[in-house]
């Protein structure tokens, strides 16, 4: 496999099918199945779902009790096995098939000439516009049978799941229409048995409403079931006697719709997907009460394997990846993220500071994003409670290296919001502790190394300390996710450490749209947020370092790497723990251009970068080196704050817990073996 194949990385390329009916026509059915298929092959899909009956027709009532009609779909089947032989798509037919006394339902699955398996519909509507129960007998209940038809012997059951052998996780398991809106699905007993793929072949007449319905339960399964999910519902050319058909197609992956198809389209579709197989594993590793629950079924199903042969070489991708997986580009979830995660925030301060009686807060603001964020957030709290901004103890604290443009905003802010502010220059005391210390620069020197700068971030946290003291208040902690992720704090008295940090579970990406919501919102008044869209507009620096007349200030990001970019990281890293190199490619995939792919609404086009593969590799290196093997000592002891966003915390009482004397050896091998430089 070569880095740029998805089969590489744990995807799989899934397709939901809508052939053109012909009604009471096998054969005609069976070229259309098989030119699909022939497009489904070229596309490198491994495995691809028709909708139910499509060899017959859905609505053809009592005809589907004629032999000459039978006969005509056995030797539809055939032709299909047969021509199967060339394809690597695993294909999923709906087919009526004679077993026993009886007539079923049926998937026929298909794979490169051979039939793996049939699985006959276990749930027959026979209301309202269905009769089911009078042409068909139900599945259910049926194991550790075999069907035969044409010259074609087959395993025949609902006891069946078919599992690739040569790509790790693609486990296929299915179910037909009606078996779906059920309360305990033959999908749900799939999955624990090991489903990772669950296929829906669906006739669904369409009504009003209808598509909705649909729509819910193939995401509500693919949710509660932790898996892929794949939907083809009959389209165009089926009979409307009574009946109309919309040929509804749908993709979902835990819960996340991947893709969908044109509804009522006169003709054919191809729906692809490309679903990630590592991520459902993950999700099922780490959520253990699925497999408390796959314990309790005791539930046996036959595994018939094949090997699906896929391409080593670059197929494309197929999928929408964020880039910045903790901001969706889509405005309106946009809105309701920025409104949930700044609530959380406030309400998780309201709730601090009525469990302590504490009545002010004390908080440095410099003008940079975190700490204006955090500023609002203690703003909004304080309202909540009905104290007055006065409690709010403010404190611009100017050092070495502090522009005026950031202290310039900073005061504006503090004014705006009518907080008690103070400006509190640290230079003075700086001076004098390099100088104790015997530090280069209190002998006049322009030396500035790590600590430095560490002198100013501590004196700066020391005075909040003791200013908290002096007052009654409670230090709010600025610093946010991404910076605890890279250790880029300073540790113990330093803007780690706080009474309550309002930030620690927001990471950097999304702290500027929070305060273009809360802008856009109106949380606070007109001169509020005009000083609010200047902060927006500045450059992140740590202002530790001093500059010279035309020379830029000292840049966070070009010491740890683009804050996009590692936030990309963390997310993929943090929620699923994915390897390495599957996280380079996915990068790859969502920075390469940028005009390509969706942007977060009002974000700046002079800020719309790409990124190739070296770049990705290199700050991933980065990433890995400061995550695993350098900052976790800081977030084994980080103060007290809210989780905010899914993509999960560091807190060790939270979603992180990890050895803070860690190597991150394994994560930079993948990287080293399986990234190209």
């Amino acid at each position: 496999m070569t880095f740029h194949s998805i089969y590489a990385h744990g995807f799989a390329r899934v397709a939901a099918c809508v052939t053109t009916s012909h009604v009471a026509d096998p054969t005609a059915n069976a070229k259309a199945v098989l030119a699909a298929a022939d497009a489904c092959h070229e596309q490198s899909v491994a495995v691809a779902v028709f909708p139910e009956l499509c060899l017959s027709g859905y609505a053809i009532e009592d005809l589907v009790k004629q032999d000459p009609l039978l006969d005509a779909v056995e030797r539809g089947l055939a032709a299909i096995v047969e021509a199967s032989a060339g394809l690597m798509t695993v294909l999923i037919v709906g087919a009526p098939l004679r077993f026993g006394h009886r007539i079923y339902n049926c998937a026929v699955v298909i794979h490169r000439g051979n039939v793996l398996g049939v699985v006959p519909k276990s749930y027959l509507p026979t209301y309202r516009e269905f009769y089911e129960g009078r042409h068909f007998a139900s599945g259910a209940g049926i194991a550790g049978e075999t069907i035969a038809f044409v010259d074609l012997h087959a395993p025949f059951g609902v006891d069946l799941l078919f599992a690739a052998e040569d790509v790790p996780g693609l486990t296929i398991g299915v179910e037909i229409c009606e078996d779906m809106w059920i309360p305990v699905t033959p999908a749900s007993e799939l999955a624990l048995a090991g489903a990772s793929v669950l296929i829906n072949l669906s006739g669904s007449p369409i009504t009003v409403g209808r598509a909705r319905s649909r729509a819910l339960l193939c995401q509500s399964t693919s949710a509660r079931c932790l898996a892929a999910y794949v939907y083809s519902a009959a389209g165009a050319g089926e009979s409307t006697t009574d009946l109309a058909w919309d040929g509804q197609t749908s993709i979902y992956e835990n819960g996340v719709m991947l893709a969908e198809g044109e509804r009522f389209r006169q003709g054919g579709q191809i729906t692809l997907a490309d679903v990630d197989l590592d991520l459902l594993r993950q999700e099922r590793a780490l959520m253990g009460t699925f497999d408390d629950n796959r314990r309790q079924r005791e539930a046996f199903f036959r595994k018939v394997t094949f090997a699906l042969k896929p391409p080593a070489a670059d197929i494309g991708f197929l999928r929408k990846v964020e880039r910045f997986p903790f901001v969706p580009s889509d405005e309106s979830l946009l809105e309701q993220d920025c409104y949930e995660a700044y609530n959380i925030q406030v309400a998780g301060l309201v709730q601090r500071m009525r469990a302590t009686g504490t009545k002010r807060v004390v908080i440095g603001v410099s003008g940079g994003l975190d700490s204006t964020h955090a500023l609002i957030v203690a703003a909004k709290a304080v309202d909540l409670l009905g104290l007055p901004r006065e409690n709010i103890l403010a404190y611009t604290m100017p050092g070495f290296a502090t522009g005026s443009e950031s202290k310039t905003n900073a005061l504006a802010l503090m004014q705006a919001l009518q907080t008690s502010w103070q400006e509190l220059d640290i230079r003075t005391t700086a001076t004098q502790m390099l100088k104790d210390i015997g530090h280069p620069f209190g002998k006049g020197e322009k030396v500035y190394d790590v600590t430095f700068e560490n002198v100013q971030a501590g004196l700066r946290t020391d005075y909040l300390f003791r200013l908290a003291n002096h007052h009654g208040g409670i230090v709010i902690g600025t610093g946010d996710l991404s910076e605890l992720a890279l250790g880029w704090c300073t540790y113990g008295v330093g803007d780690q450490m706080a009474h309550y940090n309002v930030n620690a579970g927001v990471p950097k990406t999304l702290i500027q749209h929070l305060i273009r919501w809360v802008i856009s919102s109106r949380q606070f008044s007109d001169d509020v947020n005009r000083t609010l869209g200047s902060i927006l507009a500045a450059e992140i620096s740590p202002e530790l370092v001093p500059v010279q007349p035309g020379e830029k200030p000292q840049s966070t990001e070009a010491s740890i790497g683009p804050y996009e970019l590692q936030d990309f990281n963390l997310f993929y890293t943090l929620r699923f723990g994915m390897r390495p190199s599957k996280i380079a490619f996915m990068a790859l995939q969502a920075w390469k251009d940028a005009a390509k792919g969706e942007w977060p609404p009002a974000f700046p086009s002079d800020r719309r970068k790409a990124y190739d593969l070296p770049e990705i590799r290199r700050w991933l290196d980065v990433f890995l080196r400061r995550f695993f093997a350098f900052s976790q000592f800081k977030r084994s002891a980080m103060p007290n704050g809210p989780k905010v966003s899914a993509g999960g915390s560091l807190s060790p009482r939270g979603d992180w817990r990890a050895p803070s004397d860690s190597s991150a050896a394994a994560w930079l091998e993948d990287l080293e073996r399986n990234v190209p430089n």
